[in-house]
């Protein structure tokens, strides 16, 4: 655990806000302490409801590494990933997860991640171990979002 790659995560997630990209979500892939890939949120300028951060992020360490396992990598996200990211990070083989916000904190922003998280938790147990990391650094993205002029609800 290196809680300078979540604020590697928080500034990512900072860029694509200022940007007007997307939501208040930042991640970084890592593999053997080196940050190989970055990504924020690109729904809204992408019209892609799949572009969330760690998707952008686990799209781009897979073709800069030329693989799609990824088991090798750990993963940091500046909010507990969604059932679709979090699927994602499965089919990844990543073992373990750092997330800043909860789903909780998302849904009190204003995103739907917690009710479809908590309709599928019943289904099932999750295998990645997920590490609560940073939470105070990541919180502020949501006050930004929530601030941001013309910002698009998704």
């Amino acid at each position: 655990m290196n809680p300078d790659f979540m604020k590697i995560a928080v500034a990512e997630a900072r860029r694509g806000l200022r940007r007007g990209e997307g939501g208040p979500f930042g991640a970084v892939v890592v593999i053997g302490g080196e940050a190989v890939a970055r990504g924020h949120n690109r729904v809204v300028v992408s019209h892609d409801p799949t572009a969330h951060a760690e998707i952008v992020a686990l799209r781009k360490a897979s073709r800069r590494l030329g693989r799609f396992d990824l088991s090798d990598a750990e993963l940091y996200t500046t909010c507990e990933p969604c059932p679709m990211c979090l699927g994602a990070i499965h089919w990844a083989r990543i073992k373990r997860i750092y997330f800043g916000c909860t789903s909780a904190d998302a849904a009190r922003a204003g995103f739907d991640d917690k009710a479809f998280f908590d309709s599928l938790r019943r289904v099932g147990r999750i295998r990645v171990k997920a590490v609560p990391l940073l939470r105070p650094e990541c919180l502020p993205l949501f006050r930004e979002w929530n601030s941001c002029p013309g910002r698009v609800r998704y």
